[in-house]
């Protein structure tokens, strides 16, 4: 009997509910029943009209069922125009906009009821969508893509609760003049054919059809998977990535030259308040592969692009610039300097101030000196400052020991120069971090000399006020620390690392909703954060009790950083609490592999409140560590 009343069947299925529902209940719920009274009836009458069916509207949901993908959207467009148009009458605060969510899947009728995954995703993906929008998944998107005018936009692969795979969501465009768009979708990755190269040794699984989708095993150049990225949120300030200057010598060892010209500019141009400046570790993605402004537009949120080439030969630069407008490609500005080697600093302020200038943002005068300020004159000690990052950011032991000598080198010719003392002191926090030393203690004194050390030359240094803070993060000052990365981030407001390592002190602290802010601004500045700074921002979301926000942040975090465990640890924690036990342990079973003496009482011992501790270590005990 009971198999005779449960049907299988696939079916568009489309979930809707009102955004801030309890907020309107609570200013006036009278008004309100009436409203959604009458919502409801619009919904009915239009989902009647393209063939659907009102499976349930328990309170401010709905929940109903189409035969075809393109009546269910068809459907959601018109049901948002004609409430979007209702509510303009009304005020403000008293507007009631739906969010709708529409998935393609296998469902179980029983009656008149529908059950499973399918109806399961269609309400996970309802979350995701604006107050008044529509985000449907990839079954979906397939069906419609090309049987309706409206664009879409690709919000990337999201992890929803009690789904085991990710679902890739797409936002349809329903604004005027966005017909037919198509922004950051499957159809544009045909065109990017990017080369990766083999560090880590991790090879990642062929995702899709092999002839559109390829990814590769990563290194600090690693590219997240093009499906996954989310359009990034734009700043209201004019905001400029500069992609590393190519080396055009043919010489792979003069490489490190045409990357320290780019750190160099980018450093001056963070300086500034009024602009907002993508982090190099993000820029550096792109190194040596083709890409399109509108790509980099969309990948990192950006309206500018700074891009150019560098060669070093017989004692003269040749630097080629251009500012380009992100969103059409177009070239505002290019310029080509031919010049002895001795006016390099010149050459560089000028691309500085002539972006500015271009980009016409107001600096008064004081700012701009500050910013020009060069710590150095002397072109060797610069060369070898340059060589040693080259070196430090290989992250080995043996190259962090030519690092050192690189920066000694550096002082010895000039010994007044600031950054080379930040330089030989984070090859010292290095060896602390790594474990390569075993005197750590020393380490960090020596650290924290250097840092010292650097302020006296100057005391407007934003590295060497990072370093300082680095080193009372690890003594656990953290009120020291603190100072150190307020001071770092007032004289460069776009150090995405100062500001990550402010959230992870605010974390430790117990101030979770001041560390969040912190590190979603550095997510913001450095869309490919560090993994330590996935790991802090997981563990925010995860002591605020934001479980899937917490699974998202730090499934991303993966994608970067596979076989990171400090990534996976709290990802373990955040499954076990979010109720997908079966995740959870799957995350477990990686930590055993990756970190095989793992014991949750030596872990978080940094968190300030024993509170903060317990939760993390329920967390981890749920899931079977």
């Amino acid at each position: 009997m009971t198999n005779d009343r449960i049907q299988r069947k696939l079916k568009a299925i489309l979930s809707a509910d009102v955004k801030g529902y309890s907020a309107l209940m609570g200013r006036d719920d009278e008004f309100t029943v009436t409203t959604i009274t009458r919502f409801r009836e619009i919904f009915a009458a239009l989902i009647q009209k393209h063939q659907g069916r009102v499976v349930d509207s328990p309170g401010d949901n709905i929940l109903a069922e189409f035969g075809s993908a393109l009546d269910a959207v068809t459907a959601a467009i018109e049901i948002q125009r004609r409430i979007g148009a209702e509510n303009e009458k009304m005020p403000a605060k008293r507007r009631m906009e739906f969010r709708i969510g529409i998935n393609l899947g296998d469902v179980l009728q029983k009656d008149d009821r529908i059950y499973g995954n399918g109806v399961n995703i269609a309400a996970r993906i309802e979350g995701l969508a604006e107050p008044g929008g529509i985000c449907i998944s990839r079954g979906i998107y397939d069906q419609v893509k090309k049987k309706t005018v409206e664009g879409f936009e690709y919000l990337g692969a999201h992890h929803v609760k009690n789904i085991d795979e990710p679902v890739r969501i797409y936002r349809l465009l329903l604004s005027p003049g966005q017909e037919g768009k198509r922004t950051n979708t499957v159809a544009s990755l045909k065109t990017i054919k990017r080369p990766v190269y083999i560090v880590t040794g991790v090879v990642l699984a062929v995702i899709g059809v092999a002839l559109i989708w390829l990814l590769y095993p990563s290194s600090r150049e690693a590219e997240q998977d093009a499906l996954t990225q989310v359009a990034m949120p734009r700043s209201e300030k004019p905001s400029i990535a500069v992609l590393p200057f190519k080396n055009i010598n043919g010489d792979q060892a003069q490489a490190y030259f045409s990357d320290g010209i780019t750190n160099d500019i980018i450093t001056d141009l963070s300086k500034f308040r009024e602009l907002f400046v993508i982090a190099s570790n993000s820029v550096f993605v792109y190194k040596d592969k083709p890409v399109k402004a509108q790509q980099v537009n969309r990948e990192l949120g950006v309206r500018y692009i700074l891009e150019g080439s560098v060669q070093r030969a017989s004692g003269r630069v040749r630097v080629n610039a251009q500012l380009i407008d992100a969103r059409s490609g177009h070239h505002l500005w290019a310029e080509r300097y031919d010049r002895d080697l001795r006016d390099l600093f010149a050459v560089q302020d000028e691309i500085v101030q002539t972006i500015v200038a271009t980009l016409a943002v107001k600096i008064d005068a004081e700012e701009r000196a500050r910013v020009m300020r060069k710590d150095t004159e002397n072109l060797e000690a610069y060369d070898y400052v340059l060589r040693g990052w080259e070196y430090y950011w290989r992250s080995t032991r043996s190259a962090n020991s030519h690092a050192r000598r690189m920066f000694e080198k550096a002082i010895e010719i000039d010994p007044h120069y600031t950054t080379a003392y930040v330089g030989l002191g984070q090859t010292h926090m290095a060896h602390f971090a790594y474990g390569w030393t075993e005197f750590s203690d020393q380490a960090l004194q020596a650290a924290h000399d250097l840092a010292q050390k650097a302020l006296h030359l100057d005391e407007a240094s934003a590295p060497a006020h990072a370093l300082l803070g680095e080193v009372y993060r690890y003594w656990m000052q953290y009120d020291l620390a603190l100072k150190e990365y307020d001071r770092a981030i007032d004289l460069n407001p776009n150090d995405a690392n100062s500001h990550a390592e402010r959230g992870a002190i605010l974390n430790y602290r117990g101030e979770t909703d001041a560390a969040i802010e912190a590190l979603e601004t550095t997510l913001r500045f450095n869309p490919h954060m560090r993994p330590s700074n996935y790991m802090q921002l997981g563990l925010a979301y995860y002591l605020k009790g934001r479980f899937e926000d917490a699974i998202e942040i730090l499934e991303r975090g993966l994608s970067w950083y596979p076989d990171d465990v400090f990534i996976h640890i709290p990802l373990a924690a955040a499954y076990a609490q979010d109720g997908q036990p079966r995740n959870a342990a799957r995350i477990a079973a990686k930590i055993r592999r990756l970190h095989p003496f793992f014991e949750i009482d030596h872990y978080g011992t940094a968190f300030v409140r024993p509170a903060d501790r317990s939760r993390i270590a329920d967390g981890l005990r749920s899931a079977g560590l």
